[in-house]
C-alpha cells in the first residue's frame, strides 16, 4: 500500500511539473507587464467608439485611386507577442499598405546586408522635410536621408538582390507575406494609379543616381518601389506585421523567424525617429511608441515584447498620417500605459 501511495506521489508530481513547464513555456514570450485581454478589448472598443465620429483630414488625392477610398471606413486590430488578437471595425478591408512597407523593405535589406551596410549605403537621420520632398536629396549629407522617406527608401529598394525586377519584386512580395502570416497581393488598380503618377519618384531616383545613391537602375527601382506600395493589407495582417518585429522577429502566429532579432532595434529606433515623417518628433514626443504610417490611410505601432496595434482611417493630415490613427493609437497608449518612456510600460508605478 506504501508503496503504491509513493509511485501515485510520484506521478503527480511529474504530472505537476510538466504541466507546470507546458503553461510557462506557452506564455513565455508574453510580457509580464503587459495588459491583460479583458483590458485590451474594452479599450479597443472605447477607442473605436470614441473616435468613430472624427471628420477631420482628408484622403490623398495626388494618388486618384486613394482620393475614392471609403473615408468612412475605420478598424483597429491588436496582436500580441503571445498570438492574441483583438480587432473592432473594418479591420477585413484590403487597402493599400503604401509607406508601411518601407519598414519591411529596410528589413529584407538588412537581412541580405546586415545593418551597417544598409546605414552607409541609406543613412539614418530625419530629413525635417515632407517625405516626397526633392531639395532634401540635395541637402542631405547622405541624399537619401532615411529609410523611411521617399528617396531613402527608392534606395533601399534598389538593394534588394535579384536578377530581375520580377525577382526582387517577388522577393519583397513573398518577405512581406512571411511576416503577415499569409499570403499578400498587390491591388492592380491602386499599382496602375500610382505608376501613372509617380514622376517626383522618378525624379527623386535620378538625383538618388546623380550622387550614386541608388544601387540598381532608377526607374525600375522606383517601379518595384511602386508595386511595393500597392501591397493590400488589411488591419489585422498589418497588426501581425508589426507583433512580428515587438516579438524579435518571430511571427507570434506562425513561429517562423522573419526578421534578425538584431536587426529589429535598428528598425524601430528609425520608426521613433522618421516614421511620421515630419510629425515624428510630436508623436514621440506625445505617444512614445515606434511607428511608421502610410497614405493609404493605416498606421502601425509596434511595442516591444508586447505587441503591434494597426489602425486604419483614410484622412489624413498634412503630414500624411491617418488623423484618427494617431488619436487612437494615442488613447490606447496613455489608457494602457505603453509609452516606452514612461515608466509604467516596464511595471514601475
Amino acid at each position: 500500500m506504501r508503496s503504491t501511495q509513493k509511485i501515485l506521489r510520484i506521478v503527480f508530481s511529474a504530472s505537476f511539473l510538466l504541466a507546470s513547464f507546458t503553461f510557462v513555456s506557452a506564455q513565455s514570450n508574453r510580457s509580464p507587464v503587459a495588459p491583460t485581454p479583458e483590458q485590451f478589448q474594452s479599450t479597443l472598443g472605447n477607442a473605436y467608439e470614441k473616435f468613430k465620429g472624427d471628420t477631420g483630414g482628408k484622403n490623398a488625392d495626388y494618388i486618384p485611386y486613394l482620393a475614392h477610398v471609403d473615408s468612412k471606413l475605420f478598424g483597429i486590430a491588436v496582436v500580441t507577442t503571445d498570438g492574441k488578437l483583438y480587432k473592432v471595425g473594418d479591420v477585413e478591408y484590403a487597402f493599400s499598405i503604401q509607406s508601411i512597407s518601407k519598414v519591411f523593405t529596410l528589413a529584407l535589406a538588412m537581412e541580405e546586408l546586415g545593418p551597417d551596410e544598409v546605414l552607409a549605403k541609406i543613412g539614418g537621420e530625419p530629413t525635417g522635410r515632407p517625405f516626397n520632398s526633392i531639395p532634401a536629396v540635395v541637402d542631405m549629407p547622405s541624399h537619401a536621408g532615411n529609410p523611411y522617406v521617399n528617396a531613402g527608401a527608392i534606395a533601399t529598394t534598389s538593394l534588394i538582390s535579384g536578377a530581375d525586377p520580377v525577382a526582387k519584386w517577388a522577393k519583397i512580395l513573398a518577405f512581406y507575406s512571411e511576416a503577415s502570416g499569409s499570403k499578400l497581393s498587390l491591388i492592380d488598380e491602386v499599382y496602375k494609379s500610382e505608376a501613372a503618377t509617380n514622376t517626383g519618384n522618378k525624379a527623386i531616383s535620378m538625383l538618388l543616381a546623380k550622387y550614386d545613391r541608388i544601387y540598381a537602375n532608377p526607374f525600375e527601382s522606383v517601379d518595384v518601389y511602386t508595386k511595393q506600395c500597392s501591397v493590400g493589407v488589411t488591419a489585422d495582417q498589418l497588426a501581425v506585421m508589426g507583433a512580428t518585429l515587438a516579438n524579435n522577429g518571430k511571427n507570434p502566429m506562425t513561429g517562423k523567424q522573419v526578421v534578425k532579432q538584431d536587426n529589429v532595434p535598428h528598425i524601430l529606433a528609425e520608426m521613433m525617429m522618421a516614421g511620421l515623417y515630419d510629425g515624428s518628433g510630436q508623436w514621440a514626443w506625445t505617444v512614445g511608441i515606434p511607428a511608421k504610417s502610410g497614405v493609404g490611410g493605416s498606421i502601425l505601432a509596434v511595442v516591444p515584447g508586447k505587441g503591434a496595434i494597426a489602425v486604419f482611417a483614410p484622412p489624413l493630415d498634412e503630414a500624411g498620417n491617418s488623423v484618427k490613427a494617431q488619436k487612437v493609437i494615442g488613447y490606447v497608449a496613455d489608457k494602457l500605459g505603453i509609452n516606452l518612456f514612461a515608466a509604467s510600460s516596464v511595471g514601475l508605478k
